[in-house]
């Protein structure tokens, strides 16, 4: 990892195409600007984990659902909610 000091209006190009400049800074907030081509995705990291936490989620089936659908697959009807094991007839 590159560690760098900027001041204010100061920039760090990467590559030919991104140039990262320090716009502004307050107590521990660093606001930065990032020029980039449309083609370079930009996203901040805590977003990312949060998105890739989310996808995982939803790619995980609650028991609930798998029992449901194992249910379906047998050919019986699955108990609705609140039905407490009662059978349909």
């Amino acid at each position: 990892m590159l560690v760098l000091s900027r001041r204010v209006g100061e920039s760090v190009v990467i590559g030919d195409d991104v140039t990262v400049t320090i716009l502004e800074v307050r107590g521990d907030v660093v606001r930065v600007g990032i020029d980039a081509p449309r083609s370079v995705a930009v996203n901040r990291a805590e977003l990312l984990a949060e998105l890739e936490s989310s996808n995982q989620a939803a790619a995980s089936p609650s028991e609930e659902a798998v029992a449901s659908l194992a249910q379906a697959l047998r050919g019986r009807p699955a108990n609705p909610p609140g039905s407490a094991g009662r059978e349909r007839t």
